[in-house]
């Protein structure tokens, strides 16, 4: 029997009109912004309108350590979603926006799959309703207004060798990383260096996932930090008076993008700020109103629970005064075995000891969880080649902690696949068990911030810094920025350094290279490893196959 692709069932489903999936949560025809049958934004008069109302319960979908045979969080979140509303729940999802570099570079479509997909996937994949567009064209309005500033005589005193704000362009191109700008003559300004980031990686991105309404988004991006004086002042996008436009083309990218996902249920997709130099979370905006249209919204977070996870808790809840109710950590069998040291051509063979040992990676991500006061559930992405010896050693790891695994077909059977994970979703959120917590009270020095992340969630040693971040942190502190939380930028495939470091390893040492201020965001980024903001195209890149086909349908794109 053939296996159908994602692409294939995605275009095989029938939607209903978008108005008629809005209804089922609430929302009036003339709240939706409609961009076609199937997608609308979700107006912010409508928003306001429900802030009184009591909030649903939460729930985050993360993951174990990712490695190259796939977890897929996406596909669980939408299945779990999917399975909420099977066993009679009110339900929503909120997901963040794929990017456009990944698309055609190595990752490919990012909107679930199987039979547990948001949909119409090719247009969420694409263009959506040009919200990565108009967060493009903010940031670069802002890199214009700082040249131009700078040309028309620098009444801020801007140092054009610290200026602080690149570029950006949503499309993986190493050729941009670094380059020189300006050049050309008098008439074209002062030459110096710039580069690009990808448009995830953007502090305007960061920023209209976390701000609550057009009035915070426009303080938010005044505040960011462009440039230094030549005595090291800070200059900022209000000092160039970039606020003011750049929300004006802000202004529909904040409002929530409604879809739905094959089995025609309600789904936010609205944000996707980069996982490592961000936080990785969809809009709280979107996740708010979720929580007031439903009982039950399951969100996602980047990476593995050691990123993703921290960060969600630690920056968006922290930020947004969110109360999880329960968190769900994605494995598959598969996985686990390279955790436990099986090389990716040897997964088919059935290896129970290595899953045993990689279940290690599984359980330091659980009693991660816990810490924040969040009660911790197992979900098993299926594939035919498990075996039940194999699927006993994830069962018993997750009993020996304290929680429970399920085994969730939701890829070949939709909603269907992840019922009884749904049903214990629901019993864990009405326990009464949650009490979230951060890690760490915002009046914690920064770098005692960092070394708490790095020995209660890596199960690092100590953190090491140069004598120069050692200055930096005292400079952030002195600035007045010590209150903020912290955006660890690491390597996601393992709890060290060392990408190659799989399972759960001990008594390492995090290095911290630099440290980066988000102004605006109002978080402090913490580099401990190379983190690359302007991916390259491999070398056969998905854009080599993607071609519409002769009934005018894209191909490839999945």
């Amino acid at each position: 029997m053939s296996v159908k692709s994602d692409i294939e069932i995605a275009r095989e489903a029938t939607m209903r009109p978008i108005a008629e999936v809005a209804a089922k949560v609430g929302i009036p025809s003339d709240a939706l912004l409609q961009y076609g049958p199937t997608k609308a934004k979700v107006t912010a008069d409508f928003i306001d309108s429900i802030k009184g109302r009591p909030d649903g319960k939460l729930v985050l979908v993360t993951a174990i350590s990712p490695t190259p045979a796939g977890e897929g969080k996406t596909t669980t979140t939408v299945g779990l979603g999917d399975g909420l509303n099977r066993i009679g729940k009110k339900a929503m999802m909120a997901l963040r926006e794929p990017s456009l570099g990944p698309c055609f570079g190595v990752k490919g479509g990012a909107a679930g799959g199987g039979y547990a997909q948001v949909v119409p996937m090719e247009d969420i994949n694409l263009h959506f309703t040009g919200d990565f567009h108009a967060i493009t064209s903010a940031h670069n309005l802002l890199s214009a207004l700082i040249d131009n500033h700078i040309y028309w005589g620098n009444a801020a005193g801007i140092d054009s060798r610290r200026v602080e704000w690149r570029r950006v362009l949503d499309m993986n191109d190493r050729a941009l990383r670094s380059i020189v700008n300006s050049l050309g003559g008098v008439s074209n300004g002062f030459p110096r260096e710039d580069g690009f980031d990808i448009t995830v990686a953007s502090e305007v991105m960061a920023i209209l996932c976390l701000a609550k309404d057009l009035k915070d988004l426009e303080t938010r991006l005044g505040n960011i930090i462009v440039a230094y004086t030549r005595d090291k002042k800070p200059v900022r996008a209000r000092d160039v008076k970039g606020e003011g436009a750049m929300t004006v083309l802000l202004k529909d990218a904040l409002m929530p993008n409604l879809v739905q996902t094959l089995e025609n249920n309600p789904v936010f997709i609205h944000g996707g700020p980069f996982a490592n130099i961000a936080h990785g979370c969809n809009s709280v905006l979107a996740t708010k109103t979720a929580l007031k249209l439903a009982d039950y919204v399951v969100t996602e977070a980047g990476f593995g629970a050691d990123l993703g996870a921290e960060k969600f808790f630690d920056i968006k809840c922290r930020k947004a005064g969110l109360q999880p109710s329960c968190a769900v950590i994605v494995a598959t069998v598969r996985a686990l075995k390279m955790h436990g040291g099986v090389k990716k051509d040897d997964l088919k063979a059935e290896n129970a000891a290595a899953v045993a040992k990689g279940c290690e990676n599984l359980k330091r991500h659980i009693e991660n969880v816990n810490k924040f006061g969040v009660p911790a559930i197992v979900a098993v992405n299926r594939f035919i080649t498990d075996t039940e010896a194999e699927i006993q050693e994830v069962m018993k790891a997750a009993e020996s902690m304290g929680t429970r695994a399920f085994m969730c077909n939701h890829w070949a059977e939709g909603g269907k696949g992840t019922e009884a994970l749904a049903h214990h979703v629901v019993e864990v959120c009405n326990s009464g068990k949650a009490a979230f917590k951060p890690l760490y009270p915002d009046s914690m020095g920064l770098r005692d911030k960092v070394k708490t992340i790095a020995t209660e969630i890596y199960r690092a040693a100590d953190i090491s810094c140069d004598s120069s971040v050692e200055t930096r942190f005292k400079d952030l502190e002195a600035m007045g920025f010590g209150h903020l939380p912290v955006c660890m930028a690491k390597t996601q495939y393992s709890f060290s350094t060392d990408p190659n470091k799989r399972g759960a390893p001990t008594g390492h040492i995090v290095p911290v290279r630099e440290l980066r201020l988000s102004a605006g965001a109002e978080f402090i980024v913490v580099i401990t490893g190379e983190i690359m903001t302007m991916p390259g195209l491999p070398k056969v890149p998905a854009a080599d196959t993607i071609r519409l086909n002769d009934q005018g349908q894209i191909e490839g794109l999945f």
